[in-house]
């Protein structure tokens, strides 16, 4: 059985110990998330100000269309909330989700980061930007230079079989082809200072630490380290770099998502809508903004200070699913070339 915690928003705010399932309000709306609650939880707990309806949250860090699949039509679950473009179109996939459908979620999220027939909609968007020694000359980069030769040694990364890094690989592959990103990651292993593994905010550490001068990342750490939520030793690692908002050729900056879907038996589908309608809302997506430093989806609302300070973030205009759709062929190339051997 999947360990699981069951949290409950309401006034006031109250935590549920029991595993068993959600206790029945008058209206409320049931999330399972594979992302830690509390990360959204003063959003949650503006909903419910607002309109009454009542939010509870079941974390299931592992097995989440498995667990639904097997509840039925009997899962209380209203909507699947998920990180990573990929685990959302596994939901998809597996059959445990419906379309949503809602012209407010249409008009505040792009298409191109809505699923087919709107079986999910990204929430927050986190970009795969490029961490670089402070002291480089280095005002724009396209993620097709990692290849370049001239970054021989200086290249830091985390596993290519990471889900940030699949997915970039698969954006790249669905760009160029499979033999010119198979050359790519070969010639970016070739460029790497030390083996990829690690994390996001290693990177900058190593930076620091002159094992290496660039490396890609996902922005919302650098919020994260800048100011101070991960500890005065990251302070000075997200103090040592400057970022950049890398681009394809002729493309965009490469986003990564956290989305949500509404369950495919969802008991209490319209308060799910509205729960989705508030947090792509202009007022929902400035809580989302500081909640974890990750950008809005919401055109015209402003990201956090910290990440308004790394520039214009310009979305490449690949749609999502298309990635989704490449990440079996872009972990095969990964392990072919043993990028992370």
């Amino acid at each position: 059985m999947i360990a699981a915690r069951i949290m409950r928003y309401s006034l006031p705010l109250a935590f549920l110990a029991s595993t068993a399932g959600f206790t029945a309000s008058a209206e409320e709306v049931n999330i399972y998330t594979t992302r830690e609650p509390g990360l959204i939880e003063p959003l949650l707990k503006k909903f419910t100000e607002e309109t009454g309806i009542t939010v509870n949250t079941l974390f299931v860090e592992q097995g989440l269309a498995e667990r639904v699949a097997s509840e039925g039509d009997n899962s209380p679950a209203d909507i699947l909330m998920a990180v990573d473009v990929g685990n959302l179109v596994d939901l998809v996939d597996a059959g445990v989700t419906q379309p949503i459908v809602s012209e407010t979620l249409d008009a505040a999220v792009p298409a191109n980061l809505r699923g087919a027939d709107n079986q999910w909609t990204t929430l927050s968007l986190r970009a795969r930007v490029l961490y670089a020694d402070k002291d480089l000359d280095l005002s724009s980069f396209t993620y097709e230079e990692l290849a370049d030769p001239k970054w021989k040694g200086k290249v830091c990364i985390r596993a290519g079989q990471h889900p940030y890094n699949t997915a970039l690989i698969s954006a790249y592959l669905t760009k160029h082809g499979e033999e010119a990103t198979k050359e790519w990651l070969t010639n970016v292993k070739a460029n790497l200072a030390r083996k990829a593994g690690g994390g996001d905010r290693d990177v900058a550490r190593d930076i620091l630490g002159d094992i290496c001068d660039i490396g890609p990342a996902n922005s919302y750490y650098v919020g994260l380290m800048r100011s101070g939520k991960g500890g005065e030793e990251q302070v000075a690692w997200g103090n040592a770099i400057k970022v950049i908002l890398p681009t394809f050729e002729g493309g965009g900056t490469h986003v990564n998502i956290s989305g949500a879907a509404i369950a495919k038996n969802a008991p209490n589908k319209d308060a799910a809508v509205k729960l989705l309608e508030f947090l792509v809302s202009e007022e929902g997506q400035q809580l989302y903004a500081h909640a974890n430093y990750e950008y809005p989806v919401k055109a015209g609302v402003a990201p956090d200070e910290i990440i308004a300070a790394l520039g214009t973030l310009n979305v490449d205009s690949l749609h999502l699913d298309e990635i989704a759709a490449n990440r079996k062929k872009a972990s095969e190339l990964v392990d072919e070339v043993g990028f992370d051997g």
